[in-house]
C-alpha cells in the first residue's frame, strides 16, 4: 500500500505540529480562555484606581454572551443577631470588589461579608453596629489594602471608617479606636461652632495611595451642613495625615471667592461620589458638590471655590495641583455626581498635530462632559463662558452672570425643557403637562430658583453616581437620565409656594424645618416614592417606629443621630401630632423666628425648596418626550458620538406599539475587551449586555429585583464571571437583596 501523502520527514511533522498548536492558540484567544492568566481581579471601586470600569477579559464575548447563566446567588438580606431592620426595605448600591478569588461586599444594612468568588460560599460576616444603634445609608463599595500577610478591607458605615482583617472579618485593633475612626471628628472646631453635632458619613469609597486612604464625605445639604473636608488617614493606624478645605479658610487660595466669614458657617462642597488615583503622578482626582444651602445662595456671594469643581491634589501632602469649576455659585444642586475617569486620548492640538494625552473625563448631573488635561486641568476641547440668567431671583441673591459650557462633546442629555419637548404620549398627558408648563418658568437651565416655580433638567442626572466606563481606545460609555424637575421655593414659615400651612408650632416644627422639609416639603406632602408624604404618619407608625427611622435612617434618608435626644423627641411629637400652636405668626417674617428656633441651629435660610419633585404626567410617566434614559458611546479622541440608544423600557408601552422609551436609571456600566458593555439600573429590573461597537442589545436577563448598582467582572480558576447586586427597593420598587453572578455553562 502506498500513501498519497508525501513523506515530510521529522522537520515536516514538526512544522505540522507547530501549525496545529498555533491554530489552537489562535482559537483559544478567540474564545478568550486565557490559560496564561487564570485569575483576574476587580480590585477597586470602578474596577481599578483610575475608575475606568474596564476589564481585559474576553472569555465572555459577543459570540457567546447569549449563553450566560446564573452561576450562583447570595442572599444579603440577613441581619446580625439582635439587629432590627428598618420599617421599609433598604437597597444595595454596592459594586463589590474581587481580590485573590474572594468577593467583598456589603448588605442593605451595611454589614460587610466575604465570599468565595467562584461559588458564592460565605467565608465571614462583620456587623459594624454590634452593640450600638445602627445608622443606615447607601454604601457603594469597599477598599482593599495589603502589606505582606496584613490584608485589610476598609469601608464606612454610619459616621465611622472601619478597618477589617480580610482573612477573618475581625476589626483591626490597631486602627483608630478598636478598628474604627469617627469621620465626624475634626470637621467642627470652627469659631462659634466648636460644639456642633454635625452629620458626616461616606456613601462612596475613597482611594488608597501607598499607606494612606484619601476619602470625602456625605454631609447635610441644609443649614446644618458640615464642611466637606477631603482627608487622608494612615491605613495602618487610622491617624489623620492631612486635610484639604473645600471652603478655603483665611490665607488659603480661593478664600476671596466667598464672603470673608463663609468658612465659619458654610458647609457642603463635599466629595460624595468617589475618587480616582494616578499612582505614577501621585495625584488624586475628585469632584465636589454644591455648597449649603441648596437652591439659595444669598449668604455666600461669589464664585464659591472649591464647590462644584474637579480637583487634583497631591496624594502625599493634600496640596492642590489644580482645579476646574463646572458651575459658578451653584443654585441648582448640580453636584459633581460621579467619579472622574482617567484615560488616555489622541488629541489634535492647535498646531494640528495629534498627540497622546493623559486626561480626566468628568460627567455632570446636567449632561455635560468636561475633558481636562490630567497635569494642568485645562480643557482639551474649548469651553465657553456663556451668559446666564440673573433676573427674577430671590431677594438678596447674587446669581453669577456666566456659566461654563464645553463645546465638545455635545451634551449627553437635554439641557432645557421647552414647549416642543412636552410629552405627546397621549392627548390627555400632553394637555396636562402643557397647562403646568404654561404656569411655570422654564426654558433655561440657569434660571435662578423662584417662588413662582421653575421646571429644570439636570437636578437629578444626566450622570448619576454610577459613573461611566472607558476602554483603551478612548471611548467613554455613559448612561443618562432625562427627567424634568419641578422646583418651587417657599418662605421658611411655609407661606410660599403650594403650602397652605404655617410653620407650626412647637420646637418640634423648628427641628422638622431644619432637617426634613427640604426633602419632605414644608407641608409634609413629600415628592413621591423617594420622599414620601409624612401627612398623618402618626396614624401609620407608632412614635417608637418614627423615632427609630429618624435615628437609624433608611434608603436615601440619612441617620439623624447628630441631633440631640431632646430634638428627636420634639420632632417625633410634631410628626405624630402637627396641629399645634404656630411658631411664626402671620404678621412676622421667618427672620423674626423665636430665638429657641435660631439658637439651636447654625443657619436658617429664609427660603426652602418644595422637595426634590419629578414632573410626571397624570399616568406617572415623565413629562418630557422620550427618550427618558439612554446609553451613549462617545469618542473622546474627537468629541463625537458613536452611538446612542434608549436604556430600559416600560413593557406596557411597548405592547401598545410605543417605541422603546428608556427609563430612569441608576448604577453605571462596565466595558470589556470581549466587546461588551454590561449595565442594569433600569426600572424594568433587567441587566443587559450591549455590543460596544454598535450599541445593539445582545443579551438581557430579568432580575428578581431591580439592580441599582454597577456590575463587576472577574476571573477565578480560568472562568469569567459578571456579578451585581439586585437590591431593589429604590423609588418604590419591590425589595431584593441578592448578589447574582453569571458565567458561561
Amino acid at each position: 500500500m502506498h500513501s498519497n501523502q508525501p513523506d515530510v520527514g521529522p522537520l515536516g511533522y514538526f512544522m505540522r505540529i507547530a501549525t496545529v498548536l498555533a491554530l489552537l492558540i489562535t482559537l483559544d484567544a478567540l474564545v478568550g480562555l486565557q490559560t496564561d492568566d487564570r485569575n483576574t481581579d476587580w480590585v477597586a471601586y470602578g474596577g481599578n484606581k483610575a475608575g475606568n470600569r474596564y476589564s481585559p477579559l474576553t472569555q465572555i464575548n459577543l459570540n457567546n454572551v447569549n449563553q450566560l447563566k446564573v452561576a450562583w446567588e447570595y442572599d444579603a438580606t440577613w441581619l446580625a443577631p439582635g439587629a432590627t431592620a428598618p420599617r421599609r426595605p433598604m437597597e444595595i448600591q454596592c459594586q463589590p470588589i474581587i481580590v485573590q478569588g474572594i468577593l467583598y461586599g456589603t448588605t442593605p444594612y451595611l454589614s460587610l461579608f466575604a465570599l468565595k468568588a467562584d461559588t458564592g460560599k460565605e467565608l465571614w460576616r462583620f456587623d459594624p453596629f454590634a452593640g450600638s444603634a445602627p445608622r443606615f445609608h447607601a454604601n457603594r463599595g469597599v477598599m482593599f489594602w495589603e502589606d505582606g500577610r496584613d490584608k485589610r478591607i476598609l469601608y464606612t458605615a454610619g459616621n465611622h471608617l472601619y478597618a477589617v482583617d480580610a482573612a477573618t472579618g475581625k476589626p483591626v485593633q490597631g486602627f483608630g479606636d478598636g478598628g474604627r475612626v469617627d469621620l465626624s471628628q475634626g470637621v467642627t472646631g470652627r469659631p462659634g461652632r466648636e460644639n456642633d453635632r454635625l452629620s458626616v458619613d461616606a456613601t462612596s469609597p475613597g482611594v488608597i495611595y501607598k499607606d494612606m486612604l484619601v476619602i470625602g464625605s456625605r454631609v447635610s445639604e441644609y443649614g446644618d451642613a458640615a464642611p466637606g473636608h477631603i482627608r487622608a488617614f494612615d491605613v495602618r493606624t487610622g491617624k489623620l495625615k492631612w486635610t484639604f478645605h473645600t471652603v478655603p479658610e483665611p490665607g488659603e487660595p480661593g478664600h476671596e471667592t466667598w464672603p470673608k466669614d463663609a468658612w465659619k458657617r458654610i458647609g457642603g462642597a463635599n466629595s460624595w461620589a468617589g475618587m480616582v488615583l494616578d499612582e505614577k503622578r501621585g495625584a488624586v482626582y475628585f469632584g465636589t458638590g454644591s455648597p449649603s444651602v441648596d437652591f439659595y445662595g444669598a449668604d455666600r456671594e461669589g464664585k464659591n471655590l472649591y464647590a462644584n469643581c474637579v480637583i487634583s491634589l497631591n496624594a502625599e501632602t493634600g496640596k492642590m495641583n489644580w482645579y476646574y469649576q463646572t458651575v459658578h455659585h451653584d443654585l441648582w444642586d448640580r453636584d459633581i455626581s460621579c467619579q472622574p475617569n482617567l484615560l488616555t486620548v489622541r488629541h489634535k492640538g492647535a498646531d494640528g498635530r495629534v498627540r497622546k494625552i493623559d486626561a480626566v473625563a468628568q460627567a455632570t448631573k446636567d449632561g455635560l462632559l468636561f475633558l481636562l488635561d490630567r497635569d494642568t486641568g485645562k480643557p482639551l476641547f474649548p469651553v465657553e463662558e456663556r451668559p446666564a440668567l440673573t433676573d427674577y431671583h430671590l431677594p438678596g441673591e447674587h446669581p453669577w452672570p456666566t456659566q461654563p459650557f464645553p463645546t465638545k462633546p455635545a451634551p449627553f442629555s437635554r439641557q432645557n425643557f421647552t414647549e416642543s419637548e412636552i410629552t405627546d404620549r397621549t392627548p390627555e398627558a400632553h394637555a396636562f403637562v402643557k397647562e403646568k408648563f404654561g404656569q411655570t418658568r422654564s426654558g433655561n437651565k440657569y434660571m435662578p430658583p423662584s417662588k413662582e416655580g421653575s421646571l429644570y433638567l439636570g437636578i437629578g442626572g444626566g450622570a448619576e453616581w454610577g459613573g461611566n466606563a472607558a476602554d483603551p481606545d478612548g471611548i467613554l460609555y455613559q448612561n443618562a437620565n432625562e427627567m424634568v424637575w419641578d422646583l418651587k421655593m417657599m418662605d421658611y414659615n411655609g407661606r410660599g409656594g403650594n403650602s397652605a400651612r404655617q410653620a407650626t408650632a412647637t420646637p418640634g416644627l423648628a427641628v422638622y424645618m431644619r432637617n426634613c422639609a427640604a426633602c419632605h416639603r414644608a407641608d409634609r406632602q413629600g415628592s413621591g416614592q423617594e420622599y414620601p408624604s409624612l401627612v398623618q404618619v402618626g396614624n401609620r407608625m407608632s412614635k417608637d417606629e418614627i423615632g427609630s427611622i429618624i435615628k437609624s435612617g433608611r434608603g436615601r434618608m440619612p441617620s439623624f443621630q447628630h441631633i440631640s435626644d431632646k430634638e428627636r423627641d420634639e420632632l417625633v411629637a410634631f410628626l405624630a401630632n402637627p396641629e399645634q400652636r404656630t411658631l411664626v405668626s402671620e404678621n412676622h417674617s421667618a427672620s423674626e423666628a423665636p430665638e429657641e428656633a435660631k439658637s439651636a441651629f447654625p443657619y436658617i435660610p429664609p427660603y426652602i425648596n418644595n422637595g426634590w419633585t419629578r414632573f410626571f404626567d397624570p399616568d406617572g410617566y415623565p413629562a418630557i418626550k422620550p427618550p427618558w434614559g439612554t446609553l451613549n458611546a462617545i469618542d473622546l479622541n474627537t468629541g463625537e458620538y458613536l452611538w446612542r440608544v434608549p436604556l430600559g423600557e416600560f413593557p406596557e408601552l411597548t405592547k401598545k406599539g410605543v417605541p422603546i422609551t428608556g427609563t430612569e436609571n441608576y448604577g453605571g456600566p462596565i466595558v470589556t475587551a470581549g466587546g461588551l458593555v454590561f449595565i442594569a439600573g433600569t426600572k424594568d429590573e433587567k441587566i443587559r449586555a450591549f455590543d460596544r461597537k454598535t450599541g445593539k442589545t445582545v443579551w438581557e436577563y430579568q432580575l428578581p429585583a431591580g439592580a441599582f448598582a454597577t456590575p463587576a467582572t472577574y476571573m477565578v480558576n480560568g472562568k469569567q464571571y459578571v456579578v451585581l447586586a439586585a437590591g431593589g427597593a429604590k423609588n418604590g420598587h419591590k425589595p431584593g437583596g441578592k448578589y447574582i453572578a453569571f458565567a458561561l455553562p
